[in-house]
């Protein structure tokens, strides 16, 4: 097995060849993607924090400048909408927009959403346990953080079952090389993302709200662009990871029976739980960066112009960082784990997205005396963001 990540059985478990590449070349050029892919925790946590890369190039030179084509003209919608949240730019653009949005996202602001967040999955945990169980990821994993993050946004309940499909959507251009079905989904569901967005913006700028969207929408510094573009990123990395991240969360305690007892056994784990199930088996598998300017890893240069493919499964699982890596531990103190990034592009929803998990694990422990398994479950063709299809469960109350 080599780096594949158009190979199902890869995506599986891309884990052995993660090893072989940190062990012998945690720095090498994959041709089929035109990147270099970094493979150490040590160069990869590094790389993260360097600003001789970035997120994007556009801030220092045009396409032609850089070397690369100008995407083609079909996808400017997409590319629109992602270049005018926080993710895609880099500073002063990306310190203005983190700053206007992160008031809404203070340590203290966030836990006060637990109450709100644990009413919301303990209800959802009560319903897929009444039913004897269900798909865990269409029925408990995906509804919460939806729900969590339209309410704080002010989506109304009518709407809200047109996000999960946009994002999904979008979050395929993501993927290495997509498919041309994928690339025009994802321009699709910019396109109509965006519109409702701006239209929802406008009425709670003549009629506000208690709500994100309000607030957003009363900063006059905030465009109206970079409002619709702000909101989409909010609600698509609001749960993309949390969904991915308790789907595989659970399939590693299904498989480490062992662990899921002791978690069940003592609650006071919860929070390392949750720390360790994203590190063992990471929702968010690669991140990429452009090279602004030439370095070196590892005695391997790395020319201005190139990208970057920096392998966050693979870095989670370096034992020279991890005891044990390959071990499930759902105890493990020292666990630096980088599935929320790090750097000034850090996941500004990552403690609200800890919640999530930590409060739906605990409700789904404390609602059942048995989880079982049905079936064991596919995972989705995606590789960069990765997670299950579904996560079929029997449960005993």
């Amino acid at each position: 097995m080599r780096f594949d990540p158009q190979n199902p059985v890869f995506v599986a478990h891309p884990y052995d060849v993660y090893d072989e590449l940190r062990r012998t070349a945690p720095v090498t050029y994959f041709e089929p993607t035109d990147q270099w892919l970094i493979s150490r925790h040590a160069d990869v946590n590094a790389l993260l924090r360097d600003r001789r890369l970035g997120r994007t190039y556009l801030h220092v030179a045009t396409h032609e400048e850089f070397g690369r084509r100008p995407e083609p003209d079909f996808q400017e919608p997409f590319w629109r909408v992602s270049r005018n949240g926080m993710l895609e730019v880099e500073p002063p653009l990306h310190t203005r927009l983190r700053r206007l949005v992160s008031k809404a996202f203070t340590p203290r602001m966030v836990e006060s959403l637990r109450p709100r967040v644990r009413a919301i999955a303990g209800d959802l945990v009560d319903a897929f346990v009444e039913k004897g169980g269900g798909d865990l990821i269409a029925e408990v994993a995906e509804p919460l953080p939806v729900t969590v993050i339209a309410e704080m946004l002010g989506i109304p309940e009518s709407d809200r079952h047109l996000l999960r499909p946009w994002s999904a959507d979008m979050c395929g251009m993501y993927e290495l090389n997509p498919s041309p079905q994928a690339q025009q989904a994802a321009v699709r569901a910019a396109e109509e993302f965006e519109a409702y967005l701006k239209a929802l913006a406008r009425e709670r700028a003549a009629a506000p709200g208690d709500d994100l969207i309000s607030a957003l929408a009363g900063i006059e510094e905030l465009t109206e662009d970079e409002l619709a573009g702000t909101c989409v990123l909010l609600l698509n990395a609001g749960h993309e990871a949390t969904v991915n991240g308790t789907g595989n969360g659970w399939w590693s305690l299904f498989r480490h029976p062992e662990e899921l007892a002791r978690l069940r056994a003592d609650r006071s784990l919860l929070p390392t739980a949750v720390e360790e199930v994203l590190r063992y088996d990471t929702p968010l598998q690669l991140f990429e960066r452009w090279v602004l300017e030439d370095i070196e890893v590892h005695g391997v240069r790395i020319p201005r112009g190139s990208e970057v493919a920096l392998l966050f499964g693979s870095a989670n699982r370096d034992p020279e960082v991890f005891a044990d890596p390959d071990r499930l531990d759902v105890g493990r103190a020292d666990n630096p784990h980088i599935s929320f990034g790090a750097g000034i592009h850090f996941c500004l929803g990552a403690p609200l997205a800890r919640i999530e998990m930590v409060e739906s694990f605990g409700a789904l422990l404390d609602r059942t005396s048995e989880l079982e398994l049905v079936s064991e479950p596919s995972w989705k063709p995606g590789y960069v963001i990765r997670g299950l299809h579904s996560l079929d469960l029997r449960a005993a109350a």
